[in-house]
């Protein structure tokens, strides 16, 4: 009779790990599905994807402004070398005004 007992507790424990095992496979897959589900409904993958490009597109934008950036310094310089000479230019006008009033008296 104990060894009837026993297998009977020996199948009752093996039936009871079976259903265990089940439960715990039957709980992931559960879980995959639910991650899935969240994924697809959160649309993680579209946003990501459409911030990509509006990065990629940004990017270029900002190389643009910075090659605009350059040839407006390089004309500012033109700009400040120009007024130097228009001021040269107006002192030595001065001077020659002065020498033509002398020469006229």
């Amino acid at each position: 009779m104990a060894s009837a007992s026993s297998t009977s507790a020996r199948n009752l424990f093996q039936d009871s790990k079976q259903r265990l095992s089940e439960r715990v496979q039957a709980n992931i897959n559960s879980i995959g599905s639910l991650t899935r589900q969240i994924q697809r409904g959160s649309k993680s993958q579209e946003i990501l994807a459409q911030a990509v490009k509006n990065f990629s597109s940004v990017e270029s934008q900002v190389a643009s402004t910075e090659a605009n950036l350059g040839k407006l310094q390089v004309v500012a310089a033109q700009l400040a070398q120009q007024q130097q000479q228009v001021e040269t230019s107006c002192e030595k006008l001065e001077t020659v005004r002065e020498q033509v009033r002398d020469m006229q008296r």
